[in-house]
Parts: structure tokens; sequence; C-alpha cells
């Protein structure tokens, strides 16, 4: 059995850019399977690419094919690559931040720059604006049906080179008692908001189920949120319409409210200040 392609961009489905790259992928080999992890990523924003990616990474299987493309600097002189994690499965994407989350918490084993000579859709040299369908989904298929093994990519660089978000922006800091970041997504559709540190770090740091934490949020200096709030399993330990801190499915610690919307209700957005403090 061929490894699934799981394909992840910020083109939306209202066009058929997703169609064409499933078309070249089907082209490589037709029993190929691909997947979409999300086509709605905000525009531009590699960010949220680096973290919607390992959102969803660690549940797949090894030899998946990940391709991502969130890629503002698309036809310039950054890199087109393929990272294999330490788990077993392959990113490929421009090598322009969307490895963050996946390089600080799977880790990436290795790392080869595109070689387009070889690994680019046939015809579609002279498109310099399209590398999500003429470079990643035709290298990923390639890759997938067995065509070209890992060195058939292209060459290999240090995996030290790779292009990382500021270690503030994906990592809260903790210490006994308390944490401190930002927020870093509002998509979740009930409404609740992630906050850029890890269950287990929060844990780390001394907190339990069960504790009291006081919660508050900053936007340029000025606090539009500060309470008390439970940190527990689930939202059934409060009341209807009571804030709740817990262990989200991602595995960060989210801020929400029972059958509402956190989000909605505060306009948080992300990049907004958080800081948690045992009560």
């Amino acid at each position: 059995m061929r490894p699934c392609i799981v394909l992840q961009t910020d083109f939306g489905t209202g066009w058929g850019a997703v169609a064409s790259m499933k078309g070249v992928c089907k082209q490589v080999d037709p029993a190929l399977e691909c997947v979409d992890l999300t086509h709605e990523i905000p525009q531009y924003d590699i960010l949220a690419a680096s973290r919607e990616l390992v959102y969803v990474l660690p549940f797949w299987p090894a030899g998946t094919v990940f391709v991502s493309v969130v890629d503002p600097g698309v036809g310039t002189d950054r890199r087109a690559c393929v990272a294999l994690l330490e788990n077993g499965c392959y990113v490929v994407t421009p090598d322009n931040g969307t490895l963050t989350h996946a390089a600080r918490q799977i880790g990436v084993k290795a790392v080869r720059q595109i070689d387009e000579r070889t690994n680019r859709y046939p015809g579609t040299e002279d498109v310099a604006v399209f590398h999500g369908r003429d470079l990643f989904a035709y290298t990923a298929a390639r890759l997938a049906a067995g065509v070209i093994g890992f060195d058939g990519v292209g060459p290999a660089y240090d995996p030290a080179e790779i292009v990382l978000f500021d270690r503030a922006l994906v990592c809260a800091e903790t210490a006994e008692g308390s944490a401190a970041g930002v927020v870093s997504s509002v998509s979740d559709p009930f409404g609740s908001v992630a906050f850029n540190v890890l269950s287990a770090d929060f844990r780390a740091a001394g907190f339990r189920h069960g504790d009291r934490v006081r919660t508050t949020l900053t936007r340029a200096g000025e606090t539009y949120y500060d309470g008390t709030v439970l940190y527990e399993r689930s939202f059934g330990f409060v009341p209807l319409g009571a804030p709740i801190l817990f262990d989200s499915s991602t595995n960060y610690i989210e801020l929400g409210l029972n059958q509402g919307s956190f989000r909605d209700k505060y306009a948080v957005q992300p990049g907004d200040a958080f800081t948690l403090t045992r009560a």
C-alpha cells in the first residue's frame, strides 16, 4: 500500500488549485490517496501553517508524505525542501518557517532541497508562481509512489539551517506556578483560544486539574480580560457560559467557555499576550 499524501495550503477550495495538485499526484500514480488537512490557512500565515501541521503529524503513520504550501516567497531563492522527521513522516514544503513546530516538537532527522531539474512537473519550467503544483505535489507523489527515494529529492543540507520562527512565538515561558506567552490560534470552530504553552509544560510548571488559575489577556499593553478560571479536563466541570482552561486535543492549553465562544465574547486575536498564575 502506498503512503498517503496529506495536503495543506492557504489556497481555499473555491477554485482549481487544490484539484490541480491532486491531479499531478494521480498522474504520477493513480493509486495514490490524497487527503486534505486544510486549505483554509489564513493567506500568507506561515506560522499558522507550522502550527496546524504539528497538530496532525503525530496521528499519522511513518512514511506519510505531508505537503504544506503557504508560500509568499514563491519563485524566489527560498529553498523548496523535503524534511524527514524523527517519527518517519515527510514534509514537502518551502523552507520558510513552516517546519518550526515540527522541528521543535518532533525533530527533523534530515532535510533535502528539491532538485528542480528532476522533480518538476514537465512543461511548467516557465511558471514561477505555482510551486505547490509544479514542485511540491509532484515531488511528494514521486516520493510516495516510490519513483524516487529520499535521496532522489535533491542535495542534503544541515537541519540546523532550517528557517525557524523565534522561540517566543512558539514556546511560552513557564516557571513554578506560572506561564506567559501569546495566543497562537483562534481558529477553533467552537470559539476556544489556544495558548502557545504545551499541556506537558503547563503540568511541569506545577499546575494540576482542579487548580484555580488567574488568567489575563492583554493587547498593546492593555488588559482586556482578568479572571480566575478553573483548570480541568473538560467543559462539563463548569456551569454553562463559564470559562475553563483545558488540555486541548492538540496537546496545548486552551481557554474556552462552556457552550460559548470565548474568542467572540472577548474579541481575542492571535498574538495577544497571556499570563497564567496559580490563584
